[in-house]
């Protein structure tokens, strides 16, 4: 097997394109992958794969963060003990027991994995819980009265969500253990034992077009009946959309389920029966954008809220006595537990002031300061001896989705600091690792805590070359500030966060989760108030069709567009219409930028599958060509959720077709989650700000008036981004000129063969393999690293003939920690070359957007879920028009 086709079989099998989309078999995709020679063969090298890879679902960061337990600083699920005066909780990745009346927590368990989920058998003497730890989640059992665990499974499955029935003798669960998918499953329990496992509900495949689900159905969140008879639980059978309704069964292998209420859910919803069997509380956010507690009949009927707010109450258990209903909620952000009296609706948090840890522990206080010795925000890494994560009690804890193996336990965990952190550790050996954005190099330091440890942690800059015109501010463009995450974000927390990581500018695009829009009460078109003179925050939109392509829409001047998405089957939305072309011209009258987001995760070949006629959902940017086409966009992200190199093959065959599309970024950062691929800014933008002109205040905003005219440079920003003035980075700062014209800038020469000059720097705070420049898709000059593989500087001349374009590019051939991606990539925008009478030689490129647009153009006469012919015609139009364009270029 070649070593490319290795990597791509790779990334089919683990990145986010195979996650994104179901094998629908009665839907064939427009167009299969191959081979683009833009990029040379690479070697295999160790890979970042992901948590818990042996689950077989699409979407994986989005159950693995709304479903699976993560590990935060604050409680993340509850149960009652059977008096109804004491809880145990998960908080911390360690089980606790806490009375009401109490502000003292006793920790239980303190094994080497992160433990979650705990249930309490009926006569108070175990709990059953679930453990992290080697690439599994297993189901443990804690003797309350030993104070000793029992493994219950050992199959390297993950099992989640057990729960005793109610004469304690059988514990149900859900596990991947059949297929790599969520199924429940009983077992008999006794003295710590799990013995004559059964699977309950069967493994039906589905041939509805899901888009976000597996075409195979699910069932989770399993719940006894009071006379441990039956089981309620939460399926997706016959739905396109959400996690399913509430369904009930007898809790006996190939029992007949009813439905006994469908509501689109998100994997959060986890009914519980009332102790009187009548009544189950579960989680909705039905015609809402949070989820709140509701209750209906345990026999189906109409259902009502028991709370209310614009924050997430979840994990609801009813109390033995059912007098209360026990929660966790995100109202401060952060995880917490609440109870609420089912009478009366009083709701009272239960905090844990004290803790009683069952092994020694310190204080560790960490101080980060800038270079002139102030304290300044950044990303922080802490790990114990144990190889366990810690973080301050109320700081938001991250992890990455993906990573190897050879280099640690578990995933990389981080959390925001302001300046100066104070958390709980074991005493003993710890390591911290600070990072602050690309400009500063990582502090890394070991020490031996004890009982009051303090570190100062000194950032030190990364020596940049000066540039005498421009000033160079980083954004991430594509940011989702709630997304259905753990946590509860807002304005101030994001701007926060984004200070951490050292970014200028922030675009928090508003977008659809299926049907409700989290941070559609935050849009809005002038800056977010909670912006600081170095920090801004806009508020965007992206729009969301799973067909043409997802785009970003910025500076929006009037109003959130509506409807958020086209082409989601089985809605009223079904149809193709309206294209990205007829939105990018709504954003374009608002004055926005639009341009393309997670364009390509998969090579793209038009002309080697001329048969296909038929699309299903792939979330590729399949109008791409189209659009620019029509010049109805102004950048795309070269750097996004998607895969760098894949997107700019594409990139490159629009450049050689004369197009002046310049490169922006953006992480698609869930900054609620406490799972991600990547905190907001894993990848980012550069745009060189002219320097010695002030800037015109963005929208006449008063809020923009109010500072200092250095800092009104959020139009000139966004003017750089348009004029091509930015480069693109996950790690690497790079800088480029050609004959002294920089990048976004036209070079004209005259007829001939010209020696040209050029400058190029490299700046990396992780080592990288390749520093190229590349002219009109062809890599022209590759240079040497020096010993580090972190720097270089060069001057040169090469040979310019013909008209095109140039630009700098910088990769690294395998994953580098701490930049959570797949490998280290930065390219810049073009310098684009005009030499006279030379015309680009494109005949090739056109005729790969020409075959691209026949295939669209054949889907789009077989699709049937067109309103009225006048928008088949537009569509179909549009398309031509396109057409047209690349046709005009062979000639």
């Amino acid at each position: 097997m070649k070593p490319l086709l290795a990597r791509l079989l790779r990334k089919q099998m683990f990145h986010k394109s195979h996650f994104r989309f179901p094998r629908v078999p009665i839907l064939a995709p427009i167009f299969v992958p191959v081979l683009v020679p833009f990029f040379a063969a690479l070697p295999l090298a160790a890979q970042r794969d992901p948590v818990l890879k042996q689950i077989d679902l699409p979407h994986r960061y989005y159950y693995r963060e709304m479903y699976l337990p993560q590990l935060t600083t604050g409680p993340g699920s509850a149960a009652w003990y059977p008096d109804s005066r004491s809880l145990v909780y998960s908080m911390a990745g360690r089980l606790w027991r806490q009375n009401l009346d109490s502000t003292t927590a006793e920790q239980l368990t303190s094994g080497p994995g992160y433990d979650y989920q705990p249930d309490c058998s009926p006569d108070g003497r175990w709990i059953a819980y679930v453990t992290y730890l080697k690439d599994a989640v297993e189901l443990w059992a804690f003797d309350l009265k030993t104070r000793q665990s029992h493994q219950l499974t050992s199959g390297g499955n993950v099992n989640v969500e057990p729960r005793f029935s109610p004469d304690g003798k059988r514990l149900a669960f859900v596990s991947t253990s059949y297929n790599g998918r969520f199924h429940i499953f009983v077992g008999d329990f006794s003295e710590g034992e799990l013995t004559n496992v059964r699977r309950l509900t069967g493994e039906t495949r589905s041939n509805l077009p899901r888009f976000y689900y597996s075409e195979f159905d699910h069932e989770i969140s399993p719940a006894w009946s009071p006379d441990g008879a039956d089981l309620i639980f939460v399926s997706n059978r016959g739905h396109i959309y959400g996690t399913g309704g509430l369904w009930r069964m007898k809790a006996e292998p190939g029992a007949e389920a009813r439905e006994i209420r469908y509501e689109e859910t998100a994997w959060k919803t986890r009914p519980d029966f009332s102790p009187d069997g009548k009544r189950i509380v579960y989680a909705s956010y039905l015609g809402e954008q949070w989820h709140q507690l509701w209750t209906m009949p345990s026999g189906g009927g109409d259902p009502f809220p028991l709370s209310y707010g614009d924050y997430d109450n979840t994990n609801p258990r009813w109390s033995p006595d059912g007098k209360q209903i026990v929660f966790i909620s995100n109202r401060g952000g952060n995880t917490s537990l609440w109870t609420q009296e089912v009478l009366g609706g009083a709701q009272r948090q239960i905090i844990a002031k004290e803790k009683h840890y069952l092994k020694p522990m310190g204080h560790l206080s960490i101080t980060v300061l800038d270079p002139s010795g102030k304290p300044t925000p950044a990303r922080i890494s802490v790990t114990g001896d144990d190889s366990r994560a810690y973080a301050p009690d109320d700081a938001w804890m991250h992890a990455e989705d993906n990573f190897v193996r050879a280099e640690r336990v578990f995933e990389s965990h981080y959390f925001h600091s302001a300046g100066n952190a104070e958390l709980t550790v074991p005493l003993g050996r710890v390591e911290v690792e600070v990072m602050k954005g690309f400009e500063y190099q990582i502090a890394r330091e070991t020490l031996l805590s004890g009982l009051h440890t303090q570190l100062v942690v000194h950032l030190k800059p990364l020596q940049i070359p000066p540039d005498p015109n421009s000033q160079w501010l980083s954004a991430d463009l594509h940011v989702h500030m709630n997304y259905g995450g753990a946590y509860r974000n807002v304005p101030t927390k994001l701007v926060a966060q984004q200070s951490a990581e050292n970014l200028f500018l922030v675009e928090n695009l508003v977008v659809n989760k299926e049907q409700r829009i989290p941070d559609i009460a935050n849009f809005r078109t002038t800056p977010e108030p909670a912006s600081t003179a170095s920090h801004w925050l806009l508020q965007g939109q992206e729009f969301h069709t799973p067909y043409w392509g997802h785009l970003g829409l910025l500076h929006l001047t009037q109003n959130f567009l509506l409807p958020d998405y086209a082409s989601y089957g089985n809605t009223s939305a079904a149809s193709l219409f309206p294209t990205n072309a007829d939105v990018a011209d709504l954003a374009h009258r608002q004055q926005g930028l639009v341009g393309y987001v997670h364009p390509f995760d998969i090579d793209i070949d038009p002309i080697h599958d001329p048969t296909l006629t038929q699309g299903q959902p792939l979330d590729e940017a399949l109008e791409l060509p189209v659009d620019v086409a029509l010049h109805k966009v102004d950048y795309i992200e070269v750097l996004g959720f998607s895969d760098h190199r894949m997107t700019a093959s594409v990139w490159y065959r629009l450049l050689n077709c004369g197009f002046r599309l310049p490169t922006g970024a953006g992480s698609d950062t869930m900054a609620n989650y406490a799972s991600l691929h990547g905190p907001v800014g894993l990848v980012r933008v550069y745009a060189g700000i002219p320097k010695g002109r002030p800037a015109a205040p963005f929208r006449d905003s008063s809020l923009v008036k109010s500072q200092s005219v250095e800092n009104q440079s959020v139009d000139k920003w966004f003017d750089s981004l348009k004029r091509g003035r930015t480069f693109a980075t996950n790690g690497p700062l790079l800088g480029f000129t050609l004959a002294g014209k920089a990048l976004g800038d036209e070079l004209r020469l005259a007829a001939g063969e010209n020696q040209i000059k050029f400058k190029a720097w490299l700046r990396s705070i992780v080592p990288l393999d390749h520093l190229e420049v590349v002219c009109n898709g062809r890599v022209v000059r590759d240079f040497k690293l020096g010993p580090d593989r972190q720097s270089a500087d060069a001057e040169d001349t090469i040979e310019i003939s013909q008209t095109g374009w140039c630009l700098l590019r910088a990769s690294s051939d395998k994953p580098e920690h701490p930049i959570f991606d797949d490998y280290v990539y930065a390219t810049t925008s073009p310098i684009y070359i005009s030499v006279a009478g030379s015309k680009l030689q494109s005949a090739e490129d056109a005729a790969f957007f020409i075959a691209w647009i026949d295939r669209l153009t054949d889907a789009a006469k077989a699709n049937q879920n067109w309103n009225t012919d006048a928008e088949r015609t537009s569509t179909l139009g549009t398309l031509d028009q396109a057409r047209q364009f690349y046709v005009s270029l062979q000639k």
